[in-house]
């Protein structure tokens, strides 16, 4: 997959994982991660999968319907990813933390439904519930972060509210932020993630 590896300053930190929203790249989220944490190394994947040019992280039939098929396809792609760098990289692959958006967001959450010890930790962007359907792993503690718009257009509150649930009945510990803004990134939510960030 095509990607970015940076090198932190500080090995104990985590390797923050990003994962940019439809049509970003790999230098999407890179200042996102400087600002949560400066220490930490980065490694940030461009999506496989184009959709008229834009890159996903994998396809949908419609706006808010995904190819399952080609989500559980992505999602053992990107798993298979992370283990492949933290070896070439020299990484611990139990402690990655991922940083996602949209269609990055939901890749991720898609992680922790579908692999046990995948994440150490997740904060997501404005993600929907990626399979209703999913049997979830243990998440026994896992801290994630949910930030949400109360007028999102494409991901409704209660997509928020939902995913809160399924992630905390599997053991998560799952913090939902508000804001009372639409499906974009903005910064009181990227300061609200720090702030969680620095106390897990």
């Amino acid at each position: 997959m095509k990607h970015i590896f940076k090198a932190g300053t500080n090995p104990q930190k985590p390797v923050l994982l990003l994962l940019h929203g439809t049509g970003g790249t790999e230098n999407d989220l890179m200042p996102l991660a400087a600002h949560i944490d400066p220490e930490a190394s980065v490694l940030s994947v461009r999506g496989n999968v184009s959709e008229n040019g834009m890159p996903r992280f994998f396809k949908r039939l419609s706006e808010g319907v995904f190819d399952m098929a080609d989500l559980k396809l992505r999602t053992e792609e990107l798993h298979q990813f992370i283990a492949d760098s933290a070896q070439q990289y020299g990484f611990d692959r139990s402690n990655v933390v991922a940083v996602g958006y949209s269609n990055g967001a939901n890749i991720a959450a898609n992680l922790l439904f579908s692999f046990e010890g995948s994440l150490k930790a997740a904060i997501l962007h404005h993600p929907m519930v990626p399979d209703r359907d999913a049997d979830l792993p243990s998440l026994n503690g896992t801290p994630v972060f949910i930030a949400a718009g109360t007028n999102d257009p494409i991901c409704p509150a209660q997509e928020s509210e939902d995913l809160k649930k399924l992630l905390a009945d599997a053991g998560a510990k799952v913090e939902l932020h508000w804001e009372n803004q639409g499906h974009q990134l903005t910064m009181p939510e990227v300061e609200a993630a720090k702030v969680w960030y620095s106390k897990i």
